[in-house]
C-alpha cells in the first residue's frame, strides 16, 4: 500500500508540473538571457521584482489565512449584483477617423483610449472569468460585453500594467493579437505574449521611469505597489507598473493595480498635472492594503499625481474581494466629494470625451 501511495503522489506531482508548464494560459517564463538583463533593473533582486517599501504583510500569514477562510465561509449576499448591469452599446467604428480624445470603460480595468487618432487598449481583459481554468473562476457580472471583439478595428497598441488574470487574459489576447500593431508591457510580461504566438518585434518591455514615444504619444512606465505571477511558482517574476500617456494637449494617468505609496507623489511631481486619471478603487481589504488601495486612498493618490478628473476602475466586473460589489464606487465618490475631487462615473461602454466641460456622473449602479 505504501508503494501505491508513493506512486500516486509522484504521478500527481508530475501531472501538476506538466500542467503548469504546458497549459497555455499560464503563460511563459523569461529566458536566461532576459533574466540576466533584468539584473540591471534597480527593481530586480534575487530573480524577483519588488517595490522597496512593501512590507511582509503582502505575504499571507497563518492568522490572515484563517480569517479569510472564516469570512469566505460566512459569505456576503451583496458580493455580486443580483441583476444584469446596465451598459451602453459600444460601436467600435463610431469614432473612426476622428481626432477627439476619448476614453471608454468596459468594466474592471479594461479601457479604450483614443488619442489624436491613435487607439490604445489598456489591460483588455474581455474574458468570462479571471482564472486560467474558466469553469473555476468567478464569472463576469455581465454575461456579454458592450461589443464583440471581432468587431474591433485595428488597435495601435495594447498597454498592460501586469500579468494577473484579471488584467491579462490568454483567450482575449488570442482574439486580439492579429488586430494589434504593438504590445507595450512591463519587464517580463512579454514572455507570456511570446508563448502565445506574438512576434517579439511587436512587443516592447519597459522598466519603471522608462520614457519613450509611440506614434507621437509620449509614454512613461511608472511605479506601482503590487506584485505579479500566474502560477504557484513564479510570483514577482515579472514587473508591474502604472502608465503616463500624454499628447501635446492631453495627459492621462493609468494606475494599474497597487497599494498607496510615495510613488504617486513622485509621479505627480515629475509628470503632473493630469487631465484624467484612471484609478483603481476595488477588490480591496485591510488585510492586503499594501497591494490594493482602499477607496479613500484612491482619492488621495489622485490628488498626489495632480489629477483633474478621476474615473474609478477595477470594479463592476468580477468579485475578487469580500466587500459589497457597490462599496468601491460608493466609498470613492463619497471621499471625492469630501475632498473636492472631480469624479466621473460612466456606464460600462459609455464613451467620454477627455477635456469636456461635462463628464458623466450618473449613479447607474443603484
Amino acid at each position: 500500500m505504501m508503494i501505491v501511495f508513493i506512486c500516486v503522489i509522484i504521478i500527481l506531482i508530475v501531472v501538476t508540473i506538466l500542467f503548469l508548464n504546458l497549459y497555455p494560459p499560464f503563460g511563459g517564463n523569461p529566458s536566461k538571457e532576459k533574466l540576466i538583463a533584468y539584473r540591471e533593473s534597480p527593481n530586480f533582486r534575487q530573480n524577483k521584482f519588488f517595490y522597496p517599501a512593501t512590507s511582509e504583510s503582502t505575504e499571507f500569514r497563518l492568522h490572515t489565512v484563517v480569517s479569510l477562510l472564516r469570512d469566505y465561509i460566512k459569505g456576503n449576499p451583496k458580493i455580486r449584483p443580483d441583476q444584469a448591469l446596465p451598459m451602453d452599446k459600444f460601436d467600435p467604428h463610431h469614432e473612426e477617423g476622428q481626432t477627439q480624445n476619448l476614453v471608454t470603460w468596459f468594466g474592471h480595468s479594461a479601457l479604450l483610449l483614443q488619442l489624436e487618432g491613435t487607439r490604445i487598449l489598456l489591460d483588455p481583459m474581455f474574458g468570462k472569468s479571471p482564472s486560467p481554468v474558466q469553469i473555476f473562476g468567478g464569472k463576469r457580472y455581465s454575461k456579454k460585453l458592450p461589443f464583440e471583439i471581432e468587431e474591433l478595428p485595428t488597435i495601435d497598441a495594447v498597454i498592460l500594467s501586469h500579468d494577473h488574470y484579471d488584467h491579462l487574459d490568454y483567450r482575449t489576447i488570442q482574439k486580439l493579437k492579429d488586430k494589434v500593431k504593438q504590445f507595450i508591457v512591463p519587464l517580463g510580461v512579454g514572455s507570456h505574449l511570446e508563448r502565445w504566438g506574438i512576434d517579439p518585434k511587436r512587443i516592447s518591455e519597459h522598466d519603471w521611469w522608462d520614457e519613450f514615444e509611440f506614434q507621437g504619444i509620449k509614454l512613461a512606465c511608472t511605479p506601482a505597489r503590487h506584485f505579479s505571477g500566474r502560477n504557484l511558482f513564479n510570483r514577482a517574476s515579472t514587473l508591474w507598473c502604472s502608465w503616463v500617456i500624454a499628447t501635446m494637449e492631453t495627459k492621462v494617468y493609468f494606475s494599474g493595480d497597487g497599494g498607496y505609496g510615495a510613488h504617486f507623489g513622485q509621479i505627480g511631481d515629475k509628470y503632473g498635472p493630469f487631465d484624467l486619471t484612471l484609478m483603481e478603487c476595488g477588490q480591496y481589504d485591510t488585510r492586503w492594503s499594501d497591494i490594493h488601495m482602499l477607496p479613500e486612498e484612491t482619492v488621495q493618490a489622485h490628488i498626489d499625481v495632480k489629477g483633474g478628473v478621476m474615473i474609478p476602475i477595477h470594479w463592476s466586473a468580477f468579485t475578487l474581494a469580500l466587500h459589497d460589489w457597490t462599496d468601491p464606487i460608493e466609498r470613492v465618490t463619497a471621499a471625492a466629494q469630501k475632498c473636492g475631487v472631480n469624479i466621473s462615473t460612466p456606464r460600462i461602454g459609455e464613451t467620454v470625451r477627455i477635456g469636456s466641460d461635462i463628464y458623466p456622473t450618473s449613479v447607474w449602479w443603484k
